[in-house]
C-alpha cells in the first residue's frame, strides 16, 4: 500500500475491519471514527478512537469492541501490533515495511507530497482590505501573512482558492484622505494651506509624510487648477486620484512581503453600481427584513435612549444576540448593509466557503456577519482574527517610522529582517494570541530562533544532497532502522494529514510547527552521527546504507521546502 496519506489508508482499514464487527452503522457514526497520530510513540504508530464512538450506538462495551478490533487489525499485513488501551482506545504499530514503503512515495511526488485531490470546492479568502488612506503597517502584517499562508495552504489540501483584497473606499475616510492630499497640493504649489486647513471639520486626519509625493504628482498633473477653489470642484477627483496611489503603496508593500492578490473589489463600486440593494433583496425575499425598534442598548437609561423604528435584519433567527440595523434614521445604509452585499456577491461569485482574516477588534463583528451569510445562503463563512502585534528591538519598542509618524510601517520591518522571517515568526503563533515580535531574536542563529533552526536543517540537507551520489528512489531503505531515523520517518509521514487537518481548521500556524518539529527530528539525527559515525549519512564502505540515508534526507528535504511553499518562504540552500 503506497498511498500516501497513510491515516487515511489505515482509517480505511479500520472502517472495513469494523463493519464486519458491527455491521449497518449510520453514516453520522462512521464520520467521526478517526486515526491519528499517537502523543506517545511508545504506544504505537497511531491511535484510533473507532470503539468508544460506535459503542453506546452499538449497544456494546466499548472495552470489549476494542478487542474484537485489535483481534482482527492484528491479522492484518500492514499492522505489527494493536492493543486495546484506556476506556475503549486501539494503538496501533505500523509494520516496518510500510513504514519504509513510504519514501519512496515521498521522493516521487517531491514537493507535491501532501497535495490534496482537486475539486474540494471553491474558497474565498479575504484579508488585509485594508482602508487605502497610507502605507500598511505593522498592524495589517499578521493579517496579510496570515491570510495569505491559509490561502496557500487550502490550494496545497486541493481547494480552489480566491485571494481577495476588499478596498474600503466608500467611507468618510477617503473624503478625510482627499482632504489631506489636498494640503500636500497647495504645500506643493508653494501655497499656505492653513486658511484650508481651518475649514476642514475635525482637521486633518492624515498627516503622514507619505502624502507628500501624492501633492506633488497632483500638482505636476493638474497644476494650479484647483488652488483655493471650493471643495466641490476637486473633491471626487482628488479622492480617486489619492486612492489610487495609495493602493500602489498598498500593492508594493504586500508584494515586499510576498503577497499577491487575486482579486481587488471596490466598496465603492459595489455602492455606487446599486450591490447594497440587489445584495439585501436576497434577505426581504425571505422576510428577513423588517421595520421595528431595538432595545435600548445595554447601560443606557430611558432618558437617555430615544427609540426609533428603522429597518433591521432577524440576526437573532441566525445565531446573533441582537437584530441588527441595515438602515440609518436618514435611510442611508449602515456599514453593515455594505457588507452582507459584498458577501452576496461573494455567493453570487460562487464560492461555496469564505474566510474573512480580520483584526480582533472586530470581534464583536463576528456573530452578524455569520448570521448574515446563514440567511444568504449554504455557504460557510470562517472568521480568523489577529491580535496585534508589538515589535520589539533591544528590549525597548522599536522605533516609529519617520514617513507615517504615528506608526511603524510594514515595509520598516521587512527592511529590518527581511520578508521570510517575517512571515515565518508572525506564523509560528496562533493567529488570535497576543505576540511581541522581538527583532533580536529574530536574527539570533540559535534554536530559539525558529526561522534560523528550520532553514538550518534545509541547508543541512542541502549539504549532504550536493555531496551525495545521486538520490535513488528505489533505494533499498531496510537498513534504517535507528531510533533517530525512525523517528524522522514518522513525521514526514504525518505531512498529508497535517495539511488536511489545518486547512480544515483554518491553522497554518500547524504548518510552521510541523516544520520546527520536523526539523528538531533532523537535528538529531545529524547529531546522532557526528556522535556514532555508524549513522552518518555519506560512507564510502557502505554504499547500501548511504543510498538508504542519502534517500531519507532527500525526502526530508522535500518536505521541508512542501511546508515553506505553504508558508510563503524560500528556502534556504546554505546557511551563510
Amino acid at each position: 500500500m503506497l498511498e500516501e496519506n497513510l491515516f487515511a489508508a489505515l482509517r480505511g482499514i479500520v472502517l472495513a475491519e469494523f463493519a464486519a464487527l458491527v455491521p449497518g452503522l449510520a453514516p453520522e457514526v462512521l464520520a467521526r471514527i478517526e486515526v491519528t497520530p499517537t502523543k506517545d510513540t511508545a504506544h504505537g504508530d497511531m491511535a484510533c478512537n473507532a470503539a468508544m464512538i460506535a459503542a453506546k450506538p452499538a449497544g456494546k462495551n466499548p472495552r470489549a469492541l476494542a478487542a474484537a478490533l485489535v483481534e482482527r487489525l492484528a491479522a492484518r499485513p500492514e499492522i505489527a501490533r494493536a492493543e486495546a488501551a484506556g476506556p475503549g482506545f486501539v494503538n496501533l504499530t505500523l509494520a516496518p515495511e510500510l513504514l519504509l514503503a513510504q519514501l519512496p512515495v515521498i521522493l516521487k511526488a517531491g514537493e507535491a507530497y501532501g497535495q490534496g485531490g482537486a475539486g474540494r470546492g471553491k474558497v474565498n479568502v479575504e484579508y488585509v482590505s485594508a482602508n487605502p488612506t497610507g502605507p500598511l503597517h505593522v498592524g495589517h502584517c499578521r493579517g496579510a501573512v496570515v491570510g495569505d499562508a491559509l490561502a496557500n495552504l487550502l490550494k496545497k489540501a486541493g481547494y480552489e482558492v480566491c485571494k481577495e483584497f476588499y478596498i474600503n473606499d466608500a467611507g468618510a475616510q477617503v473624503i478625510a484622505l482627499a482632504r489631506s492630499a489636498y494640503v500636500r497640493y497647495l504645500e506643493a504649489l508653494k501655497l499656505s494651506p492653513e486658511a484650508y486647513i481651518e475649514t476642514v471639520p475635525g482637521g486633518l486626519q492624515y498627516g503622514g509624510a507619505y502624502l507628500i509625493a501624492v501633492g506633488e504628482a497632483l500638482a505636476r498633473q493638474y497644476g494650479d487648477a484647483f488652488a483655493e477653489t471650493p471643495e466641490e470642484n476637486w473633491l471626487p477627483l482628488v479622492r480617486d486620484f489619492a486612492v489610487a496611489r495609495m493602493l500602489d503603496l498598498i500593492k508594493e508593500d504586500l508584494a515586499a512581503l510576498g503577497v499577491a492578490h487575486d482579486v481587488f473589489s471596490s466598496e465603492r463600486a459595489l455602492v455606487e453600481g446599486g450591490g447594497v440593494a440587489r445584495g439585501l433583496q436576497g434577505l426581504r425575499d425571505k422576510g428577513l427584513i423588517y421595520r421595528g425598534i431595538l432595545e435600548p442598548p445595554k447601560g443606557k437609561t430611558p432618558d437617555d435612549w430615544e427609540p426609533r423604528e428603522q429597518e433591521l435584519f432577524k440576526a437573532t433567527e441566525f445565531g446573533d444576540d441582537v437584530d441588527r440595523p441595515i438602515a440609518k434614521s436618514d435611510g442611508s445604509y449602515t456599514y453593515f448593509a455594505n457588507d452582507i452585499a459584498y458577501h452576496a456577491d461573494k455567493v453570487a461569485r460562487g464560492f461555496s466557503a469564505m474566510i474573512d482574516v480580520w483584526g480582533a477588534d472586530h470581534g464583536g463583528y463576528v456573530k452578524r456577519m455569520q448570521a448574515a451569510v446563514k440567511a444568504l445562503s449554504g455557504a460557510r463563512l470562517d472568521i480568523v482574527l489577529c491580535q496585534i502585534v508589538r515589535v520589539m528591538k533591544d528590549g525597548q519598542p522599536f522605533r516609529m517610522s519617520k514617513r507615517a509618524g504615528t506608526f511603524v510601517e510594514l515595509r520598516d520591518l521587512i527592511d529590518e529582517i527581511g520578508a521570510d522571517a517575517v512571515r515565518f515568526l508572525i506564523l509560528m503563533r496562533k493567529s488570535d494570541a497576543q505576540m511581541d515580535f522581538d527583532l533580536n531574536a529574530a536574527v539570533a542563529q540559535t534554536r530559539d530562533n525558529p526561522v534560523f533552526y528550520v532553514q538550518y536543517a534545509h541547508a543541512r540537507c542541502r549539504s549532504v544532497l550536493r555531496a551525495a551520489p545521486a538520490v535513488d528512489a528505489g533505494a533499498d531503505v531496510s537498513s534504517l532502522a535507528a531510533p533517530e531515523e525512525q523517528a524522522l520517518i514518522r513525521r514526514l509521514i504525518t505531512w498529508p494529514r497535517l495539511v488536511e487537518q489545518a486547512a480544515e481548521s483554518r491553522e497554518p500556524h500547524r504548518i510552521a510547527f510541523f516544520l520546527y518539529d520536523l526539523a528538531a527530528d533532523f537535528h538529531a539525527l545529524w547529531n546522532a552521527g557526528r556522535d556514532n559515525a555508524a549513522l552518518r549519512f555519506l560512507q564510502e564502505d557502505k554504499p547500501r546504507e548511504t543510498a538508504a540515508r542519502v534517500a531519507l534526507v532527500a525526502a526530508t528535504a522535500a518536505v521541508l521546502r512542501s511546508g515553506f511553499a505553504v508558508l510563503g518562504v524560500t528556502p534556504v540552500e546554505e546557511m551563510r
